[in-house]
């Protein structure tokens, strides 16, 4: 007989793999100004101790980095020290600094010599004079993404994903006059993005691995119907839907809000993911420079601007796309601190701010950061922490207690315990105190059957046993 339950044990403990997600939340940052501020002397610090940022955000559970790619950025070669950022060439050194802290890479093509957004969108200067020869554009496109992705692949450095265009809602790679009298043409808009993606399928066949395409548009309000003109113009062959939601210019549109669109398009289109591609929060309303600040609003239920606040409003909306079946959140430059360079408005940043570092560039582990590290609801699969950690899990006769005896105690932080069920449900939440190497569970009644028990620390899955349940 026990031979028996053992056998049934191990069938449905084999079935209970198709209950976790193939691939966990994208808990990530854009990086794009590191290099930037490195270079301008910025410091960050981890307990007031000069730290790599990649290794902090790698640290605190961010496992995708996204990286904008301007065409020819020469505004930048009357700037300082004259040294171009977010061109090919740094963009290359980001992507090495991301992928030796093991997280993966999001490259986002702006298709722009300088910032594009909703408000512009203009061809680069190399191309200006066929903005308006749809074939010749179209041969230019194609051939820069295509380069640009087969020179990293040479490298071994070719991004997991890729993204057509920041904030597309006007289109893309628009001549002066269009940009400035714009109207949406999407016979050639669609052509456009149909040429890019083909690029990026064509140095996948090359590669011989997936790389998920994204589009991106500005706005929860806007998503919807600006997917429904891709799909319904021939832009398919597309893996993430994604949006740019902040409070500051997206109000009132409310977190739940943001979440009953994602379930709405994630219903439309079910084969894609959603994800929030860029969001940021403020943790103070005053300033380390003389570079005026971009987002001066706060939410009423996240006021007043504090740390805490920050990594407050984070959460509640990772938990809400978590919720909504999104796939992902990017924080828009949590590292754009201040610095003694200028930008092309003023001396500093224009993010230090809502940046998650405080104005010392030391981390701020009760600010923005914390949403990494948050544990969710709803949320199974997340990345294993490096270090190994072997935790016996004993119950007692009758099962209404559990044992837990670990070899690597949590020394500097708590950890989370979580009961789960087969449908994903938590039934049980329990912390397991600092330095303790035993810890007892009281267990709520419970049916007979499997459980998951899945311990975390610093939002990180440190163990997780499969648990059956019986009578005896």
């Amino acid at each position: 007989m026990k031979a028996y339950k053992n056998f049934v044990c191990l069938l449905v403990l084999a079935s209970l793999r198709q209950f976790a997600p193939a691939q966990p939340f994208y808990f990530g940052a854009d990086l794009s100004y590191v290099n930037e501020m490195e270079d301008c002397g910025v410091a960050y610090k981890e307990n007031n101790i000069p730290k790599d940022p990649y290794r902090i955000f790698a640290d605190y559970n961010c496992n995708l980095v996204r990286l904008r790619l301007w065409h020819t950025p020469k505004w930048y070669d009357t700037l300082n020290q004259g040294k171009r950022y977010s061109d090919f060439e740094d963009v290359k050194r980001s992507i090495q600094r991301a992928k030796a802290a093991k997280m993966q890479v999001l490259l986002n093509f702006h298709l722009s010599d300088n910032w594009a957004d909703p408000s512009k969108q203009r061809v680069p200067d190399a191309w200006l004079n066929v903005a308006n020869n749809l074939p010749v554009l179209k041969d230019s496109l194609y051939n820069y993404v295509f380069e640009v992705l087969n020179n990293l692949l040479a490298a071994d450095l070719l991004p997991e994903q890729v993204q057509i265009g920041n904030e597309t809602n006007k289109g893309i790679l628009l001549s002066p006059a269009d940009d400035a009298g714009w109207t949406l043409n999407w016979n050639r808009n669609a052509q456009l993005f149909n040429t890019a993606i083909k690029a990026v399928r064509d140095v996948e066949q090359l590669a011989g691995r997936r790389i998920q395409v994204a589009l991106h548009v500005a706005g929860p309000a806007e998503v919807e119907g600006m997917i429904a003109q891709f799909w319904n113009n021939g832009v398919r062959d597309f893996d993430i839907i994604g949006m740019s939601y902040y409070w500051a210019w997206h109000r009132p549109i409310s977190i739940q809000q943001t979440g009953t669109i994602i379930a709405r398009l994630r219903q439309t289109y079910p084969s894609k993911e959603v994800v929030v591609l860029e969001t940021g929060y403020v943790w103070t309303l005053q300033s380390n420079d003389n570079a005026s600040n971009i987002i001066n609003v706060v939410h009423p239920d996240y006021s007043p601007a504090s740390p805490n606040n920050q990594r407050r409003f984070l959460i509640d909306l990772a938990q809400e796309i978590i919720n909504r079946g999104g796939k992902g959140l990017i924080y828009w430059e949590p590292a754009c601190v201040s610095s003694t360079c200028r930008t092309q408005w003023g001396q500093g940043s224009h993010q230090e701010h809502a940046a998650f570092f405080n104005f010392q560039n030391n981390l701020m582990p009760n600010g923005g950061i914390g949403w990494m590290t948050h544990v969710y609801d709803n949320l199974v699969s997340t990345p294993t922490i490096a270090i190994p950690s072997q935790i016996q899990v004993m119950p007692e006769p009758g099962h209404r207690r559990l044992h837990l005896v670990s070899d690597t105690p949590p020394i500097d932080s708590t950890r989370q315990i979580r009961l789960i069920n087969l449908a994903g449900e938590t039934l049980h939440t329990q912390v397991w105190p600092q330095g303790a190497a035993t810890h007892s569970v009281a267990l709520p009644d419970l049916n007979m059957g499997i459980y998951l028990l899945v311990i975390y620390e610093k939002g990180q899955v440190v163990a997780q046993e499969k648990l059956w349940l019986h009578q005896y």
